[in-house]
């Protein structure tokens, strides 16, 4: 089966997909207490199946030289609403600025262009540095000043568009559409460059299983991989305890081991391409998939490798992003259709449950973040929305940035403590541009104190 890519399928104001049945019965499943692997484990013995994914990428050269400074009403957020969806997910959107007694203000500062027009297609940041990725290449700017610092892999063409970007243990970890992961380390040279150290999986990894057929798995019809390959696009990075996860096309999950790059667990995920992954602080991880589910994977107690624990069924078109709060009790998912629902872990049922949706963006949702208590949205509509949690687990849609004339594919911010709780926002378009805000937000009964976004 062929399936659209991202941009096919999603930068539309609506996505048609083929209706689940009796979905609401699956919206909630528990963590089983005696957890069993129950997935089927790409490994050494395995044999699989992998969809033939094209992509397709589109890029826009059209932009502006102005920058934008906005100022949104919060009478303005509450009636800009895009249709309901998800009818029967309650909205959880029920609160504004005024409520929670906070005064929000936000400012376009400035507008990034790299030399080459391409979409901006991840933003990373890392030891107050920007990382942008635009088709193959990587610019990287410094986050105070926006000036650039360096570039690097804009000779290598063939790898393909570049997916995601991520850091663990002084390297830089970057997925690409040629099916492989890239290694890098920052040189001690002032000029502070790039150097490529491996590409995963490593030489010596292959050497290891490449002479045993057991260590090779059914990709497609007539062709065959080793299991520690991805057999197509790489879509997703996550880290964590010295682990590198991935995700990729290929309907695939692969865990990789920091400390000598290799590959030591793959997963088959889902029953579709897999566009997203996030992993909480105690090792759940969550993987997001055109096939409209969202999969959570851990290991149960004694054992070694991922077993799934839950599967949770509302999103009724592609997920495309997932975020989690500070402490990963709290999962953000955004999909195509247009709605960002909130599923919370209840440790006293022991189990993940969908307690709401927050609306407001009018195409799909495209990248999803979360700083501190504030959640930022990247969609399709070409703007950026900020959220916030009350106490009483409702939502508040505290600004809308805009400016962008694409699709908001990418997001990354960083929050400066030295400065007020100002937090810098970078949004990365389609269009090639990467959009600068700086947002505060401010408590009106104690005008001297800031509360991150």
């Amino acid at each position: 089966m062929r399936v659209r890519t991202l941009l096919a399928t999603c930068s539309s104001s609506t996505c048609t997909t083929t209706p689940t049945t009796n979905t609401d019965n699956y919206s909630t499943i528990p963590f089983p207490k005696n957890r069993t692997p129950t997935p089927k484990l790409l490994l050494a013995s395995d044999t699989g199946s992998s969809s033939d994914i094209t992509s397709n990428s589109t890029s826009s050269s059209n932009s502006t030289d102005t920058t934008t400074t906005t100022g949104t009403s919060s009478s303005t957020l509450q009636s800009n609403l895009s249709l309901q969806t998800l009818p029967s997910v309650p909205s959880l959107q029920k609160l504004s600025p005024e409520t929670l007694n906070l005064s929000v203000s936000h400012l376009c500062i400035t507008t990034i262009k790299p030399a080459v027009s391409l979409p901006i297609t991840s933003l990373a940041v890392h030891s107050n540095l920007l990382y942008a990725a635009s088709s193959h290449e990587i610019n990287v700017y410094d986050c105070s000043t926006c000036s650039s610092v360096s570039s690097f892999n804009g000779q290598d063409s063939s790898s393909g568009s570049l997916k995601s970007v991520t850091f663990c243990n002084g390297k830089i970890f970057t997925a690409h559409q040629d099916c492989k992961i890239r290694v890098w380390q920052v040189t001690a040279s002032p000029t502070k460059k790039h150097k490529l150290l491996t590409t995963l999986p490593t030489v010596n990894d292959r050497l290891r299983r490449f002479v045993l057929p057991k260590n090779y798995v059914t990709v497609r019809r007539h062709k065959k991989r080793l299991w520690i390959e991805h057999s197509d696009a790489v879509t997703g990075l996550a880290v964590n305890d010295g682990f590198i996860y991935s995700v990729s096309w290929d309907k695939s999950l692969k865990i990789w081991r920091a400390s000598d790059l290799r590959c030591v667990e793959s997963v088959k995920a889902h029953e579709d391409a897999v566009n997203a992954v996030t992993v909480s602080e105690d090792g759940t991880v969550y993987t997001g998939s055109a096939d409209r589910r969202i999969r959570v994977w851990a290991k149960p107690f004694g054992e070694k490798r991922h077993a799934l624990v839950a599967t949770l069924e509302k999103h009724k078109s592609a997920v495309n992003a997932l975020a989690l709060n500070d402490d990963g009790s709290v999962l953000f998912s955004g999909a195509c259709d247009r709605s960002i629902l909130v599923w919370e872990r209840e440790d006293s049922a022991n189990h993940m449950a969908v307690t709401g949706a927050l609306r407001g963006h009018s195409k799909a949702i495209l990248c999803l973040i979360n700083v501190s208590d504030l959640l930022f949205s990247g969609s399709a509509d070409c703007t950026v929305r900020i959220w916030q949690r009350g106490l009483d687990g409702r939502y508040c849609c505290l600004a809308v940035l805009d400016g962008l004339q694409k699709p908001v594919k990418s997001l990354a911010a960083v929050s400066d403590d030295k400065s007020n709780g100002v937090v810098s926002v970078f949004g990365g378009s389609l269009d090639g541009e990467i959009k600068v805000w700086q947002v505060s937000v401010s408590n009106h009964y104690s005008p001297t104190s800031s509360v991150v976004l």
